[in-house]
This record gives C-alpha cells, sequence and structure tokens, in this order.
C-alpha cells in the first residue's frame, strides 16, 4: 500500500488531533442539553465555539476529553528506546488528575472528571500497575475511545497498535466493549491517515472488531453505516435507548456515521454537537476521525484560532508524521519541536 505523501500525512495527523480539540470545544456548551432544547437556542446549531457551558468553559478550552487526548499524546511524543507508553499515558493522566496541567493551579482538580476514569486512576495510584488498573466490566463509557487517536497516529505497526489501544483504554475503561471500540477505532484512523477512502477504512474497523471476537463492536460499526448526522440532527430522533448519552458504542456508531457522511467536516461535527446530551464527547470522537479524514485545514480557522492546545496539537503533527516517514524517532528541528521543551 503506498502512502499518501509526508506533508498530506502531517496534515491528516494533525487534523485528527484538532478534530478532537474542535469537537470537544464545540460541544462542551451544549454538554447535558437535550436535542429539544439545542434546537430552541440554537435552530440551525451551535456554528461557533463560544464556551459557556455547564462547567464555564473558555472559548477553546480543552475539556477532559481534550485534555486527556495529550496525556495518551506526551507519552508517544516523549517516549524513547524501552519507555513503557501505556504506563508514561497512566502517568500523564494522573499528572493531569492532580493539577500538573497547563492552565491549571498545582493541585488543583479537573473541573469535570468520568467516573470510571477517576476509578481507573485512584486504583492506579494505588497500584502503580496500569494493567491492574480499571474501573472493571460494566463501566463501558465513552471516556477512553475519547483520548485513544493518538496510539493510531504514532504507532506504525498494527499488532502493537492495536495491543496499545486496548492497554491505555484499560487504565481505566477495561470493559470489553470499551477495549475494543478503542482498538477497532485506531484502526479506522490509522488508515485515513494513509489516504484510503472512509468506506475502505471502515470496513478494516469492522474486519477488526470481528477479529477481536465482539460481534458488538461490529454491529456498532454497521448501525453507524446506516445512521444519517443530519437527518438525526433535524429530526431528533435519536436511535439510541441512551439517547447518544455516553455509552461507548453509541459514540462509535455516531463516529462512524460522521466519517462516512460526505459533507464538510464543520457541517458533520455541527450536526452531531447538536444532537445533544454527551455533546462534547460525541463531537471529539467524531471529530477526530473527520480530521483524520479531510485534514487540519479542513477545521475552520475561526475554531482552530481560540482552540487551547492548536499550536500544540499541529507540531505534535509535524512530529509523528516525520517519525511515520523515517521509521524512527525525529530529531526535533526549529519548526518542529516538542511540547514542553522550552
Amino acid at each position: 500500500m503506498r502512502l499518501v505523501p509526508v506533508s498530506h500525512r502531517t496534515d491528516r495527523i494533525a487534523g485528527a488531533l484538532l478534530g478532537v480539540h474542535a469537537g470537544d470545544a464545540l460541544g462542551a456548551t451544549l454538554e447535558f442539553s437535550s436535542w429539544s432544547a439545542i434546537r430552541e437556542r440554537y435552530p440551525d446549531g451551535l456554528r461557533d465555539i463560544i464556551g459557556g457551558g455547564p462547567f464555564v468553559w473558555p472559548p477553546g478550552h480543552a475539556t477532559d476529553d481534550t485534555d486527556l487526548t495529550r496525556a495518551v499524546l506526551l507519552a508517544y511524543l516523549r517516549a524513547e528506546a524501552g519507555t513503557d507508553v501505556v504506563r508514561s499515558a497512566a502517568d500523564h493522566m494522573l499528572g493531569w488528575l492532580d493539577g500538573d496541567w497547563p492552565g491549571r493551579a498545582p493541585g488543583s482538580r479537573p473541573r469535570d472528571v468520568g467516573g470510571a476514569t477517576l476509578a481507573g486512576l485512584e486504583r492506579y495510584r494505588r497500584c502503580r500497575d496500569p494493567r491492574a488498573a480499571g474501573a472493571g466490566e460494566g463501566h463501558a463509557g465513552n471516556g477512553s475511545l475519547m483520548r485513544c487517536i493518538p496510539t493510531a497516529i504514532a504507532v506504525a505497526d498494527r499488532g502493537r497498535r492495536i495491543s496499545e489501544s486496548v492497554e491505555i483504554s484499560a487504565i481505566t475503561h477495561d470493559d470489553e466493549r470499551a477495549v475494543t471500540a478503542c482498538a477497532v477505532y485506531n484502526e479506522i484512523a490509522a488508515a485515513l491517515v494513509t489516504g484510503l477512502e472512509p468506506a475502505h477504512c471502515v470496513a478494516i474497523g469492522l474486519a477488526t472488531a470481528r477479529e477481536l471476537g465482539s460481534d458488538v463492536v461490529a454491529a456498532a460499526i454497521e448501525d453507524g453505516q446506516a445512521l444519517s448526522p443530519a437527518l438525526i440532527a433535524t429530526s431528533g430522533n435519536i436511535p439510541f435507548a441512551g439517547a447518544a448519552s455516553g455509552y461507548v458504542l453509541d459514540s462509535l456508531s455516531l463516529a462512524v456515521a460522521a466519517l462516512l457522511d460526505e459533507r464538510p467536516l464543520a457541517e458533520v461535527l455541527v450536526d452531531i454537537a447538536r444532537i445533544g446530551n454527551d455533546s462534547d464527547t460525541n463531537a471529539a470522537i467524531a471529530g477526530g476521525l473527520l480530521g483524520a479524514r479531510d485534514g487540519s485545514t479542513a477545521i475552520p480557522r475561526r475554531w482552530t484560532a481560540v482552540l487551547q492546545f492548536a499550536a500544540e496539537f499541529t507540531t505534535a503533527g509535524c512530529i509523528l508524521a516525520r517519525r511515520q516517514d523515517s521509521d524512527r524517532p525525529a530529531r526535533p528541528s526549529r519548526r518542529c519541536e516538542l511540547p514542553g521543551s522550552h
């Protein structure tokens, strides 16, 4: 399989990260709002990143979705030979929880943190083994799916990519539905970065779900292939028992539907966000795939201009694309430096 040119891959890799960030920031205003409440306030959907919402975010500020994506990303960016990236990811997540994070006072807790995420990280604090943490079976929220895309864009080897997708999910979300959803999502995202057509990438994800023996994850992908984000957003007919309020497989279905929607990235994300309920996380997860599909240049400039980590994520795209191009860690240059290296 021939890879797209490195410049295109740089744009797609950065797009995957910025797509998560943009979807998160757009949806944060609408988090926990119902479809009908959003429709009353924004009849055509919210089209600008304005902040606010239940946690009163500044415009473009990262919520836990983007922050935890950054935590996983840092594990890969700062990895050296022999680094256990799963442990490193867990350490960065714990740092985030404890306030060792940009824009936070040391020791302060995040404004928002999911129950399974909190349980898994506190268990990791006690046991210091990222592979013995996790919130346990039955915790099948979307809190690991929202942060998993750095593995897709950092790891070229498929076997390692699937293994690390599973293990990084399981730090907090070790339910089989969650870990398999992360592995499948990352196979879709990795294929998108190489330039394959979205339908082909979804087929790769479906084959991966079946290979991993998960009928329910495969069914979620098939459900997503039949959904129209525009129809759901305009009708309010939300085809999930929980009304898209945080179940990992609902979010996966919406992300697949978004990816297969041929409209521009912004139009699709606006519709995913205005479905309501877990608006920020659903839009973040969909945004990652849309950004990997269309690249960072497809994200409206007025959105990226306010994103907290826009510059850092763009730099990360440069670093990871160079690593893929050379198949070895790249030395940061003046135009491509590690976050936090100053």
